[in-house]
């Protein structure tokens, strides 16, 4: 049990607790390597929020071609919570760790969930794609995705928009019809 400490501003302060220390953030846990979905389960069975997104690949093997469904960003699950509960997570076989930078978990931009969301849920074909910090900024200006920036990239006769993640340095690729892009302002 944390004992709470009075500072000069006359506000409880808690020794370690951060600001949002008690309120939910969406956060990006680091899993171990093709632990994803294992990660994912459990936090299901603990009734944690999280989203670990999705999409089908086909892989030929020898013999077949499979379906498989891939994590979109490999290596990371995302959950909701507060920092106080960081250790419900942590305590998953699988999961290393928050990212974090300065030694403290940095939490994700709610717009940031909402995009991948939104790409998933209209059926957008989405695939991961190498992460870009250098290219042309555009705008989407109507659709589902409308005001999301991205990155512009043409690939066999069909347009891409790639979204960033700055904090999880991933990015994933969606097609678009250029009609629906404009330059970023």
């Amino acid at each position: 049990m944390l004992t709470p400490v009075f500072n000069p501003a006359n506000r409880v302060v808690y020794p370690g607790g951060a600001p949002g220390f008690f309120e939910p953030h969406w956060y990006a846990v680091y899993a171990s390597a093709n632990h994803e979905k294992r990660v994912a389960q459990q936090l299901q069975a603990r009734s944690i929020e999280h989203l670990l997104p999705l999409y089908d690949s086909v892989r030929r093997w020898k013999d077949r071609r499979v379906l498989l469904q891939m994590p979109l960003f490999p290596g990371y699950v995302f959950v909701r919570l507060a920092l106080r509960d960081r250790l419900q997570v942590l305590q998953i076989p699988g999961a290393v760790n928050l990212v974090a930078f300065g030694g403290h978990p940095a939490p994700l931009e709610e717009a940031d969930i909402h995009a991948i969301q939104n790409c998933l849920s209209h059926g957008n074909q989405v695939k991961p794609h190498p992460f870009l910090q250098a290219g042309r900024r555009v705008r989407v200006k109507s659709g589902p995705l409308r005001g999301l920036e991205g990155i512009i990239l043409r690939r066999k006769n069909r347009t891409r928009l790639i979204l960033s993640f700055d904090l999880i340095m991933r990015s994933v690729a969606v097609e678009m019809d250029e009609i629906d892009l404009a330059p970023a302002s």
